[in-house]
């Protein structure tokens, strides 16, 4: 069978995918319901597993097959020719093993080069998400317990948008709750007359917070004052709101200085941007029969589950669950949102399980977890210190996420520094300032998303800014290494491009173009099991290939010296787009 010649679309799983599809309909016309197996190979570039699977299913029906090595030989008979496959073979019990052609994959590497990286990005067929991380409570400073849902959030986010996703980035911070009470309780109680102290003591949030939460935890009466209170600001009372929007936008600045060093954006719409859409919400599934009272309270049952959902307080005032549920009929009827990713620890999960299962009783999600619309909890460990225990300073306190950074860019420029006395190179105070920060802040994010998100890590400065092994210093290193490569060359890389060919004779060329042909299939694995990790594991293998790449290929001065400062700028395209869909910011010199 001839098919005519496949335009490289960024997804080598995929392509092959189409062809074994084709393969199989002609092998086994009597099973419509097969799908190809195809996996990266062992053996060769990649395999495909199916013939073992259909021996099982026709064997006994008057098949031609005799064993599994026949249908896999049927099935390579049957493949569809084409310029991407350069050969076939199979093995033992059945495997098909597939080795593509190093031209067509030059071929396709030039195209990129030519049209841009955006064309390798991964088709998903979801058009518009939410994705709700960060989320911190305002009237707190954020702290390394924050780090996670942020960094983890961002890259899901930059991933899914690379993929041509609509992302509705969500802060859906905590401005509503019992800490607002407990807060302008204690304000009004320590400056009952004097409105100007109170702006003034409310300009150091912290200094309120600690003593106003050990006055909630003693003092039964203010505590019940307090609680009085946050029913009062959902409520409405203009007098509790006008505190409450200063103790607000002070926050907002903390924050807003966090997210600028970090490069993330966010829109924030916390609890309170929901409580128009409570009312009805409420009546929604009032109206289907599933709220009910209990001790005073309006909860709704969830099957399976013990504790209730709280929908009313019995003093009127609301819950995360009166808030979570609003939120969600607000993205999946006004925002429009066919997949909803929530970012929390995984502390969460119970409540995120009754949640979800909530929404489907009342009819909003489908049953399965597969079909659109969709919720996805993508749940995270703890960061621990190097003790095992939770990640804490000298004084035992939670750090602020602030000086986690301070100190992650500062012992990153002292690494610099001394880099650049013993190599005798000299840095601007401004070069100097952004390397660090680039270094320092990447190392923080890449430390976290190399994990499996849902394992505890413990966090070390010293192996995070270690420039060997897997991390990012070792990453943007070598980075910075293969620019310095094209650099040195003297040549205008953007003008090779037009003119250049590339050719991937040598293993090492034709290992490193094959895993940069890898990429797409490797977003959009990431994307779809919302696991950043597995980026960081191609990040990571791509700067092996191409330090194997250049440590065995000479590049400058070569008789292949355009095809591997080709090679060479493809590489370190990929890289770049690895780094920014990590929100790690590239670096040119080292």
């Amino acid at each position: 069978m001839v098919a005519k010649e496949e335009e490289f679309t960024g997804n080598l799983k995929k392509q092959l995918v189409k062809l074994f599809d084709a393969s199989l309909k002609l092998t086994v016309p009597d099973e419509p319901s097969v799908k190809p197996l195809v996996e990266v190979g062992k053996f060769e570039d990649y395999q495909c597993n199916n013939a073992m699977g259909l021996w099982s299913k026709v064997k006994g029906k008057g098949t031609q097959f005799t064993r599994p090595l026949a249908v896999a030989e049927a099935l390579v008979t049957n493949l569809p020719t084409c310029d991407m496959v350069e050969s076939c073979s199979v093995a033992q019990p059945g495997y098909v093993n597939v080795v593509l052609s190093a031209q067509w994959m030059a071929k396709s590497i030039e195209n990129m080069l030519i049209n841009g990286i955006e064309t390798w990005a991964p088709t998903l067929s979801v058009k518009r998400a939410v994705v709700d991380f960060s989320s911190p409570n305002i009237a707190k400073k954020m702290h390394v317990g924050h780090l996670r849902s942020t960094i983890i959030g961002d890259t899901i986010a930059r991933m899914l948008e690379y993929s041509n996703v609509e992302v509705l980035r969500r802060n859906h911070v905590g401005d509503w709750g019992t800490q607002f009470g407990m807060l302008i309780e204690y304000l009004f109680e320590k400056f009952p007359d004097s409105n100007s102290a109170m702006e003034t003591a409310i300009e150091d949030i912290q200094s309120l917070y600690k003593p106003s939460k050990t006055k909630f935890d003693a003092d039964l009466d203010f505590k019940r004052k307090a609680q009085q209170a946050v029913v009062r600001l959902q409520g409405g009372d203009p007098v509790y709101h006008k505190t409450w929007e200063k103790l607000c936008e002070i926050s907002r600045a903390d924050y807003a200085e966090i997210y600028q060093r970090l490069r993330v954006e966010l829109e924030e719409k916390g609890e309170s941007f929901y409580k128009p859409y409570i009312a009805n919400m409420i009546e929604e599934l009032n109206s289907k029969g599933l709220v009910e009272e209990s001790d005073g309270a309006r909860v709704m049952f969830i099957k399976d589950f013990k504790n209730p959902c709280m929908l009313v307080k019995s003093d009127g005032g609301f819950t995360y669950d009166t808030t979570d549920l609003a939120a969600l009929w607000y993205r999946l009827n006004e925002e429009k949102a066919e997949w909803i990713i929530y970012v929390t620890d995984a502390g969460q999960q119970e409540h995120f399980d009754r949640f979800f299962k909530a929404a489907r009783q009342v009819g909003w999600l489908p049953d399965n977890d597969e079909t659109y619309p969709r919720v996805s909890h993508v749940k995270f460990g703890v960061v621990k210190g190097e003790d095992g225990k939770r990640f804490r300073n000298r004084d035992r306190e939670i750090v602020p996420l602030a000086d986690l950074l301070d100190e992650a860019k500062t012992r990153s420029k002292a690494a610099l520094i001394e880099r650049a006395l013993a190599k005798e190179k000299e840095w601007t105070p401004e070069e100097l300032d952004q390397t660090a920060e680039a270094i320092g802040y990447g190392a923080v994010k890449y430390a976290d998303l190399m994990n499996n998100i849902s394992t505890d890590y413990k966090f070390s400065y010293d192996k995070m800014l270690n420039d060997k092994g897997n991390t990012a210093v070792y990453l943007l290193y070598a980075h910075a290494r293969i620019c310095s490569i094209i650099k040195k060359s003297g040549k205008d890389i953007d003008e090779l491009k037009k003119t250049g060919k590339l050719a991937l004779d040598h293993a090492n060329e034709r290992a490193l173009g094959l895993h940069l042909l890898q990429f797409a299939e490797t977003v959009e694995e990431a994307c779809t099991k919302l696991l950043p990790h597995i980026l960081c594991e191609y990040l990571y293998d791509l700067s092996e290939h191409s330090t194997k790449f250049y440590s065995n290929c000479q590049v400058n001065g070569s008789a292949e010296e355009t095809s591997r400062l080709l090679l060479c700028e493809a590489t370190a395209i990929v890289m770049r787009k690895c780094f920014h869909l990590l929100g790690i910011t590239p670096v040119y010199k080292i």
